[in-house]
């Protein structure tokens, strides 16, 4: 191991004294270890300044003197001072910003922005489903509009499948994805999951990262959630009709609606990276029956499409791209803009789900809760 590890370092260019092999070595993983002790204490530094600037403490500036202090120490503890104590006082100081930060705790009373301002509930009796706090607000422009919450009941019996939306607000590996649930009676169903602002705040995915937003299962109809961001926010959408079975669709739907009153119970914080739209989404189809592994496509999620295209999830009779072409929606929903069949109007152009795709989807979907029995 010594010879081969030398033999690495003469062919980086690093002469090596004949009889010096070890001694090279040793240098050498002594000083790889102190860059990598660098590199772990620049990340703890830098995490536990911006733990300390997204804190619950309401003033900026206390919050800015304290993320500065935290740095001036830390920088003295580790990288100036030579006392042995010092490492051990940032230890301490580290591991007080850690549970300060991780006591925090979510909360659903906060001033929230008209958009996020009710938490959904569903009420569940056998096939019938009652539903409050559904968004079905009227815009005139992006920020002007009139706020309308309702109540809505379904039939489980009724579900017919699930349609699946990505939407951008520039092109690129990043993108917000929700979910529609069809019925044979009734219009389609959205959720999507979110951010819960309050009044003046917006989206910030580092702030994201340290408890500042909680989340939230925005549930509503179709010409709200996708019409203000063909419309009015100007993102590019795209939807994708999912080969997904009725009873699939049904499990999943099931899934969502319990997490719904989980979260009108207990508020829960959004996380960038772990309890996002897209994650969860993965996640509940995951609980709901889906058979498959995790893809770095769930965290770009930009390209989750491509992922659902090459898992046969969507239509694979056309070329990905062609499919790609034929779901963006925006000049659709622009048209039918408040028509009362807006979702009939934006799917006119899609690819229709094969009857074979569905009994494909629905065999893989009972071999795997076989299998999980």
């Amino acid at each position: 191991m010594l010879r081969t590890a030398a033999t690495s370092l003469i062919l980086l260019g690093v002469k090596v004294p004949a009889g010096g092999h070890q001694g090279m070595l040793t240098r050498f993983l002594k000083l790889l270890c102190r860059g990598l002790g660098h590199l772990v204490g620049i990340l703890l530094v830098l995490w536990g300044v911006l733990a300390i600037y997204y804190s619950n403490l309401p003033s900026h500036q206390a919050r800015l003197l304290l993320a500065a202090a935290f740095s001036g120490i830390s920088i003295w503890a580790l990288w100036v001072s030579r006392h042995r104590r010092a490492k051990a006082i940032f230890l301490t100081l580290f591991l007080a910003v850690a549970a300060w930060w991780i006591l925090i705790p979510p909360s659903h009373d906060r001033p929230w922005r008209a958009e996020v301002a009710v938490m959904p509930r569903a009420y569940i009796d056998g096939d019938k489903v009652r539903l409050t706090g559904v968004r079905n607000f009227d815009y005139r422009s992006r920020n002007d509009f009139t706020v309308r919450y309702e109540d809505r009941e379904l039939n489980l019996s009724h579900l017919t499948g699930l349609d699946f939306f990505v939407s951008y607000w520039r092109e690129g590996w990043v993108a917000h994805t929700f979910v529609s649930f069809t019925f044979d009676d009734a219009p389609p169903l959205s959720i999507s999951i979110e951010t819960r602002p309050e009044v003046g705040e917006s989206f910030d995915p580092i702030a994201s990262l340290f408890k500042q937003f909680e989340l939230i299962y925005v549930v509503g109809e179709e010409h709200d959630l996708v019409g203000v961001r063909t419309n009015y926010r100007g993102e590019q959408v795209y939807l994708y009709r999912l080969n997904t079975s009725p009873e699939d669709a049904r499990r999943l739907l099931m899934v969502y609606l319990e997490r719904i009153n989980e979260l009108a119970d207990r508020p829960e914080f959004y996380h960038l990276l772990s309890n996002n739209c897209t994650i969860n989404i993965i996640r509940y189809a995951n609980a709901a029956g889906r058979a498959g592994r995790f893809d770095v496509r769930h965290l770009l999620n930009g390209l989750v499409d491509s992922y659902l295209y090459h898992s046969g999830r969507v239509d694979t009779t056309l070329p990905f791209e062609e499919l790609r072409l034929k779901s963006w929606i925006n000049s659709a929903a622009q048209e039918a803009a408040d028509a009362p069949d807006f979702s009939e109007r934006i799917r006119l152009s899609l690819p229709t789900v094969s009857k074979q795709a569905i009994e494909d989807a629905r065999s893989d979907s009972t071999g795997a809760h076989s299998a999980g029995d």
